[in-house]
């Protein structure tokens, strides 16, 4: 069987792979393309960076070419990529771990070690030296609000780019980088890959690591991995980080499956409504699907936004008790915070163990009436954005407090929690522009353990209707 991601589709296209592959040929250096994205980040007009090191990025390079020449590097599939860092999740040795927060850069160093996952990053070759911007806490389905440089969108500046892989998602479409780590916990890898016409892949629960501190661990809701151009990137990172995870979960899996004659729902209404072109985003799959072997099917969306509504809730209190915690444990006061973020810190604090107990075990249920959905169907196919990416400035209103933030957040991204409370994997693919100009986007939902068969549907999307990017990556071939 092929494995995710191998096909002529990248053949054409310059990637994270087609660049390791020159680099491990010898036809460019580590070095080479690191002078190219660190350039490219001096130069960065769209806040996509927070942070970064030209001597880390420099010394690194230096080294891993030293790697190539002794053969060292002949299996690592991004060898001598440059890689940034998302500042909110799992640490990387060196570079700060900052939540779009001065008050937490303050008071938190560099790390000192490598997590389990940057660990797996650089055995494959990817090199970080730095960090990309996000939203404060994370507290943000825009760049917005952040003390980091707001993040602006490649396709248009006047426009966000999502978040809270706000800086990730601009860097790679705007050519900085081909690939940038990204978290997800409540939408967050899949919010700005959809702003910015990338594909990505929020995990499976338990199939990525977030040992050995757990400091991304969020209750199981969060999963963790990257933000690329292509569909092969995602498959190859998976498979580089993933499994053996040393942590809470039995460790998955990944297979394949078959990958015809599956059965799959397209959905294109939304709870709160759905705009005309992201519907037919949804719609103008189904003859590419067919072609494919595949079946569509219905499912009822009643029952599905029923279980949304609760995820959303199960979400935000985990969030908030989260925050509450983080910040507490720095003492940090509420006049070094926005205003939404400390709401919603002070609302995490009202909450009682009990409440905390009965929405664990809530969580859990759902985990299973999803599990039941997916008996009738294989794969579902819905909407990541309820509407266009939105401009700079648009959410200063609805993100006063925490409740119109978590209203506006479940509005502009429906059913963005479902994944992460039930703990199922979900690939963003992109679908072409609308009439703006601005990325349209789907999303496929399968049920836990099924990353593979995302990853070959999205394939299959990919080789028959190939997505465009504005700029060239930073020392591409073509």
């Amino acid at each position: 069987m092929q494995q995710a991601g191998d096909s002529s589709a990248g053949d054409g296209l310059v990637d994270a792979t087609a660049l390791g592959q020159a680099v491990r040929e010898g036809r460019t250096t580590a070095s080479a393309l690191m002078r190219e994205s660190l350039d490219r980040a001096r130069n960065d007009k769209l806040g996509a960076i927070a942070f970064f090191d030209e001597e880390m990025g420099l010394s690194a390079a230096v080294a891993f070419d030293e790697l190539v020449a002794d053969g060292a590097a002949d299996t690592m599939p991004f060898a001598g990529v440059p890689f940034l860092v998302k500042g909110l999740g799992n640490a990387a040795k060196g570079l700060p771990g900052h939540a779009g927060s001065r008050a937490i850069a303050a008071r938190v160093g560099k790390p000192e070690r490598d997590s389990l996952i940057f660990e797996r990053f650089r055995r494959a070759g990817l090199l970080p030296f730095g960090v990309t911007s996000c939203p404060s806490f994370g507290l943000s389905v825009t760049s917005e609000p952040t003390e980091d440089p707001v993040a602006r969108n490649p396709w248009n500046p006047e426009y966000s780019p999502g978040g809270s892989s706000s800086g990730a998602a601009a860097a790679v479409a705007s050519g900085i980088v081909a690939i940038a780590h990204a978290t997800d916990a409540a939408g967050s890898i899949r919010i700005p890959a959809a702003c910015c016409g990338l594909p990505a892949l929020k995990p499976s629960r338990g199939l990525v690591p977030n040992a050995p501190e757990f400091s991304n661990h969020l209750m199981g809701i969060t999963g963790e991995l990257v933000i690329a151009r292509s569909v092969r990137d995602i498959a190859a990172a998976l498979f580089a980080v993933s499994g053996h995870v040393k942590g809470p979960y039995g460790d998955q899996s990944l297979t394949g499956g078959p990958i015809r004659g599956l059965r799959i729902a397209l959905v294109d209404t939304a709870p709160a409504g759905l705009g005309a072109e992201q519907a037919n985003a949804i719609r103008s799959t189904e003859p590419i699907l067919s072609s494919h072997g595949h079946t569509i099917v219905d499912i009822d969306t009643a029952k599905l936004d029923s279980i949304v509504e609760r995820t959303d809730a199960i979400a935000r209190m985990f969030l908030s008790i989260s925050e509450a915690n983080w910040i507490d444990s720095l003492d940090i006061g509420d006049d070094e915070l926005h205003p939404a973020v400390a709401d919603n810190a002070a609302q995490g604090r009202k909450r009682t163990a009990a409440e905390l107990f009965r929405a664990d075990s809530e969580a859990a249920r759902l985990a299973h009436e999803c599990w039941r959905i997916f008996e009738n169907v294989d794969v579902i196919a819905m909407p990541v954005l309820g509407r266009a990416p939105i401009k700079i400035g648009q959410t200063d209103r609805t993100h006063a407090d925490a409740d119109g933030t978590w209203s506006f957040m479940g509005s502009y991204a429906p059913r963005a929690t479902l994944a992460n409370v039930c703990g199922l994997p979900a690939m963003v693919i992109p679908r072409g522009l609308d009439q703006a100009g601005l990325p349209l986007s789907l999303q496929l939902i399968g049920p836990i353990g099924s990353d593979l068969l995302l990853l070959h549907i999205a394939h299959q999307l990919e080789d028959d209707a190939p997505w465009p990017f504005l700029a060239p990556i930073a020392g591409g071939l073509n």
